[in-house]
């Protein structure tokens, strides 16, 4: 039998998962450190970024400890004050934020900046994993909690979807899996899909026909890359949420164009930087990598420290070490996977099956930014990338699977076997 705890004082559950964590926390030191190069200069501080970083994993640690000593049953509790919390916020933010690279995403709070949306995101997987399990029947889950699972999602995603699009994305995705999981009839899962990718043609259709890719346009009146300066100049309500325009259409210019660009004419500081950057940092290593610490384009790659922490990785520790990071989350999702099997209540299971796939699904999103499978996106890797509310709400996640892995009422041994040899 697989041991599924740690008993001793207040470090209790699965023991996997604490493994798991342990070396996405030593990765993140040791890569961070390494990716801060830009910040250790303009504030001529070499071991500020990384002791900065340290001292946020030491609180995302507190937090975990708290939230796994926190027996799963009172999770329910919070639901509706993160719900209401999270709307308010969302709102907060879109009216007074704070905007960082074009993003209105931050409050400020006692000098304490967070985005809203991280809060978000946990509240949904709350208000979704509640629903699955309170309308489960012998033949899945009710047909009403396809309505209240959307109902819930429309007063959240689209409030985070106006400054935010990829994480809107990622919570639709991690939402769909939990109710594909939570037996959710597949005709209204397959009702949902077709809507979704209708929404998504016309919410493209509008990008491309209404944003305006400025670089793109200046090269070709110039004929040379040129990015415009754009005059500052007050907004109406419609231009404020739908300034992102602009962004997203570059986003998916820049991805789907086949253009040549003479290597002489390649502006490598320009819109397309940090794609060019990541490229070189995974081509430069050799497959086996540079060794930690010996990164070259970490001094050049902007977000090296966060979006594009993957591409450093790679650039240092090679193919061995993608693979190992990849491993990482894998082993996160299976081994949760495992203990949401031998949960004997439905709300545990979904609760960290929930988490877990956001965790993964968004460590996905950032590993196919960095490699270029898929547009920039601006998603930081979890538990690695240097970050701030986010690294802290994330070892939040973790302490929930922790304490479901050691709080949770457990099946029977026969219960537990008995889907295996009906596999077999």
């Amino acid at each position: 039998m697989i041991k599924d705890k740690l008993t001793e004082g207040k470090f209790k559950g699965d023991a996997v998962i604490w493994t798991v964590f342990f070396f996405l926390c030593l990765i993140s030191i040791v890569e961070v450190f390494s990716a801060s190069s830009n910040l250790s200069f303009k504030t001529g501080n070499y071991l500020g970024p990384v002791l900065k970083h340290c001292a946020l994993l030491a609180v995302g640690l507190v937090v975990m400890v708290c939230v796994m000593n926190i027996k799963c049953r009172y999770f329910k509790l919070v639901t509706p004050i993160a719900l209401l919390l999270s709307f308010l916020m969302l709102i907060i933010v879109l009216c007074v934020g704070e905007s960082t690279n074009g993003s209105q995403r931050w409050l400020d709070f006692l000098g304490i900046q967070f985005q809203p949306s991280e809060i978000a995101k946990g509240a949904l997987i709350l208000a979704t994993a509640q629903i699955l399990s309170a309308m489960q029947t012998p033949t899945g889950a009710d047909k009403r909690a396809f309505k209240y699972i959307l109902v819930v999602c429309a007063l959240i995603i689209p409030l985070i979807m106006v400054e935010n699009l990829s994480t809107a994305a990622l919570l639709c995705i991690v939402v769909f899996l939990m109710m594909f999981i939570g037996k959710v009839p597949k005709a209204q899962l397959g009702k949902l899909l077709g809507t979704v990718f209708l929404l998504l043609a016309v919410v493209v259709t509008m990008v491309m026909a209404f944003g305006h890719d400025k670089e793109k346009e200046a090269r070709e009146a110039t004929g040379q890359l040129v990015v415009q300066q754009v005059e500052e100049k007050d907004e109406s309500v419609v231009e404020k949420v739908f300034h992102r325009f602009d962004t997203w259409k570059a986003r998916i210019d820049n991805f789907l164009s086949d253009e040549y660009v003479a290597p002489e004419d390649y502006d490598i500081n320009g819109r397309d930087a940090q794609t060019g950057h990541a490229n070189i940092a995974i081509a430069s290593s050799n497959f086996i990598g540079k060794g930690p610490g010996n990164s070259v384009e970490r001094d050049f790659l902007s977000q090296a420290f966060s979006d594009f922490i993957y591409a450093i990785i790679i650039e240092e520790l090679g193919f061995v070490g993608a693979v190992v990071v990849c491993m990482l989350y894998i082993i996160l999702l299976f081994r949760t996977a495992t203990i949401a099997n031998r949960c004997a209540n439905t709300f545990p299971a979904m609760l960290i099956m929930g988490f877990a796939m956001l965790l993964v699904v968004q460590a996905l999103f950032n590993m196919s930014v960095a490699v270029g499978l898929v547009p920039v996106t601006g998603q930081p890797l979890p538990l690695i990338s240097k970050g701030g509310t986010s690294t802290i709400i994330n070892c939040a996640y973790i302490g929930v699977i922790l304490s479901v892995s050691y709080s949770a009422k457990k099946k029977d041994d026969a219960e537990v076997a008995a889907p295996l040899d009906a596999a077999a």
